[in-house]
């Protein structure tokens, strides 16, 4: 009993020490704003949402690199912010990359072809999710029967049925997403 209680108050005078010297030599700004130098927001530039789909869900994202200087062009000129050059990014192998469902024709939009929003799968949170996205151009075969798709299910299923081709023309563009279904950062 007698060396539980000597243990015990061990335990308070090192408990109360370290709270001594905490409040000591951490600075009384840092205790405020959450302790061990919390980080406070820079300005600086800012760069652009774009808006998209996934699960069916309206979704926001980045795009910040491509592996195909003409794809890095294309979408610094849509968003007026750079979009860097990164040729590596193609080499990334096949099972870190998600897809990205990009329209060349079909329902007008705000996506970078002039046509409907890009369509990911594996949104954060979901097997598969990586920021990094293997371009896959959707085409529909007869525009008439175009519609907006919100999945990468839809886009699949039109692709089984024969309304759409999807090409892959081995280009990986760097989109991390800011909000998605469930989530946001």
């Amino acid at each position: 009993m007698k060396r539980s209680l000597l243990l015990l108050g061990l335990i308070v005078v090192l408990v109360a020490g370290f709270a001594l010297v905490y409040l000591l030599l951490t600075p009384e700004e840092n205790r405020e704003s959450g302790g061990m130098g919390a980080m406070e927001p820079v300005s600086g530039p800012q760069v652009p949402l774009v808006g998209g789909f996934a699960e069916g869900e309206e979704i926001a994202f980045l795009h910040t690199e491509a592996s195909a200087p003409q794809v890095a062009e294309m979408l610094t000129d849509m968003m007026g912010s750079p979009v860097l050059v990164v040729p590596s990014l193609a080499e990334v192998p096949e099972v870190s990359l998600a897809n990205v469902y990009v329209f060349t024709n079909g329902i007008e939009g705000d996506g970078p072809m002039g046509f409907q929003p890009d369509v990911f799968d594996n949104p954060p949170g979901t097997e598969g999710y990586s920021p990094l996205r293997a371009l896959n151009l959707v085409t529909w075969v007869n525009e008439g029967d175009a519609r907006e798709m919100r999945s990468a299910n839809e886009v699949l299923e039109a692709e089984a049925n024969g309304e759409v081709t999807i090409e892959q023309p081995g280009v990986v563009v760097n989109m991390p997403m800011v909000t998605w279904p469930g989530g946001e950062r």
